[in-house]
């Protein structure tokens, strides 16, 4: 008489989500529970929400709202804070977390809902700094000058930022009560002045690191290096434009 067989329970993954209905409203918890795959990121995760927005115990709800584009940690959409660390979702392996899985929104930009945030205060201060290069038309203007490839390799680094938001989210010098501009633009005013055609605008670019929110608001705490995804040497830009600024102030001062 063949045996019978005992049912293998299904392996599942544990979410604790803060999910915030509007700008305005207060933040809340919800718990979720759904079927495990392998190589699963917390993406995917959100995903099986979408599908099947259910709570762990049965109850409805709307589902989970986030951001994602690329999802392979190029366009920074996805950023967030899984287990308490500011990070992309989409390289957040569900392998390699501990469970349950917080996920929570970054509280540096304001939340518009659950983990969608508004990264307008990093966009506002790149365009303060001129992060571009300016150019007279849409005509072809022919081949521009050629970097020296010792400037060019360090300059690569510098272009990886995806404008993820993870160096504001983790420095404490970033936040409502200042108006620092962040890592991520003075690191992109370091790129853009390195540039052949950009340095034209290097000394706008310095006087607007010299103005209230500028450089001086940096702390040195050096989150920022530590936690960014792409491992941009943000504190070698921030020291390089410390270094820039305060040639360009005396310069000023001796009306050179």
């Amino acid at each position: 008489m063949a045996e019978a067989q005992t049912a293998v329970p299904s392996k599942t993954v544990k979410f604790i989500v803060t999910r915030q209905d509007s700008p305005e409203s207060a933040p809340y918890k919800e718990e979720f529970e759904i079927p495990y795959r392998p190589n699963m990121n917390v993406i995917s995760a959100l995903m099986e929400v979408q599908r099947n927005p259910k709570t762990a115990d049965g109850g409805e709800t709307t589902p989970v709202c986030w951001e994602s584009n690329c999802l392979e940690e190029v366009c920074g959409a996805c950023s967030m804070i899984i287990n308490g660390k500011a990070r992309q979702a989409c390289a957040a392996l569900i392998d390699k977390l501990e469970q349950p899985i917080r996920v929570e929104p970054m509280r540096t930009f304001p939340v518009v809902r659950d983990l969608v945030i508004d990264r307008t205060r990093m966009f506002n201060a790149l365009k303060k700094v001129k992060a571009w290069i300016p150019i007279d038309g849409t005509y072809d203007l022919g081949p521009g000058p050629r970097m020296a490839e010792s400037k060019r390799q360090w300059a690569y680094e510098l272009s990886k930022c995806m404008t993820c938001g993870v160096c504001l989210e983790v420095c404490p010098n970033v936040n409502e009560k200042t108006s620092f501009i962040g890592p991520a633009a003075v690191s992109q005013v370091r790129l853009f002045n390195s540039h052949p055609t950009g340095e034209m605008n290097k000394d706008e670019r310095l006087d607007t690191l010299m103005e209230d929110g500028g450089i001086e608001g940096c702390g040195n705490s050096q989150n920022c290096v530590r936690s960014c995804p792409k491992g941009i040497p943000l504190t070698t830009s921030i020291a390089e434009m410390n270094k820039d600024t305060t040639k360009r102030l005396f310069k000023k001062w001796l009306g050179m």
